[in-house]
């Protein structure tokens, strides 16, 4: 499945997962690594770096802003290998509104 196939899925997902969350598809040409997609859904907020594969190619600074978006409320690289534990814990870091554990590359 292509990178940009896998993230329109995903953008669905997030809109049924958490009904009037707003998904913006950021700008890496602003800012080189920043991640793919910021989740807002009430009071929280997550960054993800869409993956077509765990083996895809992480470009430069894209750990560091998933990292950073780790530190501060969520961030994950997600791919559909590991699409279901990243939404889970998604779901659960914006229920209990703590900060998450970064889901690391695989």
């Amino acid at each position: 499945m292509l990178e940009s196939e896998f993230q329109k899925k995903l953008i669905d997902k997030l809109h049924d997962l958490f009904p009037g969350c707003v998904v913006l598809k950021n700008d890496s040409g602003y800012r080189q690594g920043i991640p793919d997609l910021t989740v807002l859904y009430r009071d929280r907020w997550a960054m993800l770096e869409v993956k077509a594969s765990a083996k895809a190619p992480v470009q430069p600074n894209q750990p560091y802003y998933v990292e950073w978006a780790s530190m501060n409320s969520f961030g994950a690289f997600i791919h559909p290998s590991n699409e279901e534990e990243v939404l889970l814990a998604l779901q659960q870091a914006f229920r209990s509104g703590r900060h998450s554990r970064e889901i690391q590359r695989e």
